[in-house]
């Protein structure tokens, strides 16, 4: 005897083939029914990914047995053919006994396994009083540049420049998200690195000794090429500007990056809208006004400066230019500043020399 089914239920089995959401039809045709059946079929297809915890509630803090720094070694993703994206998150949380109380510099680094350098990934300024918890997973950074070099036994540190006891409690993760990479083979080199603190920047407005060219020899089969830029600015120097804001923590200022001489790129340090800042229980700090490029509990932007050509072959120079200002208080005033080249092929790539 036949089973006879009421359900109105129709079970969909979907495998999708890319990345993407897909709507489509189910049209059910049947000579007992007058009129198909069209049924719409919505889904989405999502990547698969990988994700390490490294660093997880690592304090760092200054005395009480505590320190600004920790250097630690990890295991990463060791297969990247399929890798598509790597995003880095850090998440603060305040100690037993609260968060320090000021907006201060930190930043995560990689250790560069050919050179020993520690590069610079990401950088933030920490929140007033608090951590980043409103943020569900912290602070997302891209790191997809630094793929070369995040791949198997990787030395990894954190920095904050809290300057009491109470510090953070620090965790970072990555996720390796698979998919089409725009190219099959990285390379990443240091080009400039005056980034291991708020005062170990460029002095600003005053003659120094810190060197900001350098000359960079491009790999013959580079298929792309960009260079990656972090900067923010410290010190209360009256700047002798109509708003009076003081540099280079809050003055606004235009910085170039030429190459061969040329004025090619901008780095604008303006407002970024910090009073909209998703990290808002800051209070009573005084997180709301606008910094020059920079607000407090917020990441620090990423400057991508992409050439037009593949640069492929080619040596050319580099020069970072500071907006013209001359300080003539006893203040100081700096500017932290990483830069990286990075290169990109769909065959075997060395990585571009770079000539301090």
């Amino acid at each position: 005897m036949p089973v006879i089914s009421t359900s109105s239920l129709i079970f969909v089995r979907f495998i999708p083939d890319a990345i993407n959401t897909f709507q489509e039809n189910i049209v059910i045709q049947n000579t007992d029914i007058a009129n198909d059946i069209v049924i719409a079929l919505n889904g989405s297809g999502t990547p698969v990914i990988h994700n390490y915890l490294t660093f997880n509630r690592t304090r760092v803090a200054f005395g009480g047995g505590f320190n600004q720094t920790s250097v630690q070694s990890f295991n990463l993703h060791n297969d990247l053919s399929n890798i598509e994206a790597i995003k880095m998150y850090v998440k603060l949380t305040c100690p037993s006994g609260g968060c320090d109380e000021w907006d201060v510099y930190a930043n995560v680094k990689v250790t560069d396994p050919v050179s020993g350098e520690r590069y610079e990934m990401a950088r933030f300024i920490t929140p007033y009083w608090n951590d980043n918890s409103q943020l569900p997973r912290g602070f997302e950074f891209d790191v997809t540049d630094f793929k070369s070099i995040l791949t198997g036994n990787v030395e990894l540190r954190i920095r904050t420049e809290c300057w009491n006891a109470k510090g953070y409690e620090v965790s970072v993760d990555f996720d390796y998200i698979e998919g089409t990479p725009d190219y099959q083979y990285y390379g990443i080199t240091r080009v400039l690195n005056y980034d291991n603190g708020s005062q170990a920047g460029v002095p600003y407005g005053v003659a120094h000794t810190f060197d900001l060219t350098r000359s960079i020899n491009i790999p013959s089969n580079a298929q792309n090429t960009h260079l990656r830029t972090i900067i923010s600015g410290w010190g209360q120097a009256a700047s002798g500007d109509p708003d009076g804001r003081t540099c280079a923590e809050w003055c606004y200022r235009t910085h170039s990056v030429s190459i061969n001489g040329a004025n090619m790129f901008q780095h604008n340090l303006g407002p970024l809208g910090c009073a909209s800042n998703p990290v808002s229980n800051q209070a009573p700090g005084n997180w709301t006004p606008d910094r020059a490029g920079w607000c407090p509990g917020m990441e620090v932007p990423t400057r991508i400066d992409s050439f037009t050509s593949s640069m492929a072959g080619t040596t050319f120079t580099f020069e970072y230019g500071f907006e013209n200002w001359t300080n003539t208080t006893t203040d100081n005033s700096f500017y932290p500043i990483s830069t990286f080249v990075v290169v990109k092929s769909d065959t075997p790539i060395s990585r571009a020399v770079v000539i301090d």
